[in-house]
């Protein structure tokens, strides 16, 4: 059995080793034929607190650590660079 890995970009670092990352996919309409965007959130484990908003990162499925997160972190993928001014 394969795990699932997923690739999505950090929304929230505001817990203790919990990141918030959204996933975004694009699903196609069923009558009119178009292709829509959607978005869902998982929370990951990030044992080191290494990732922080805006980072692209992957991650992997693995057993139940709390109530909502049954992910953990694999690797960043993408550093997030801005203008300097969030914290």
């Amino acid at each position: 059995m394969s795990k699932l890995v997923k690739e999505g970009i950090v929304v929230s670092d505001k817990m203790d080793k919990t990141i918030v990352v959204e996933v975004e996919t694009l699903v196609e309409h069923p009558k009119f034929h178009k292709y829509i965007k959607r978005k869902k959130k998982f929370k990951v484990h990030d044992e080191r607190n290494e990732a922080k908003k805006g980072d692209r990162v992957k991650f992997i499925e693995c057993r139940p650590i709390s109530k909502d997160k049954h992910f953990r972190l694999l690797e960043i993928t993408e550093k997030y660079v801005g203008l300097g001014d969030e914290q």
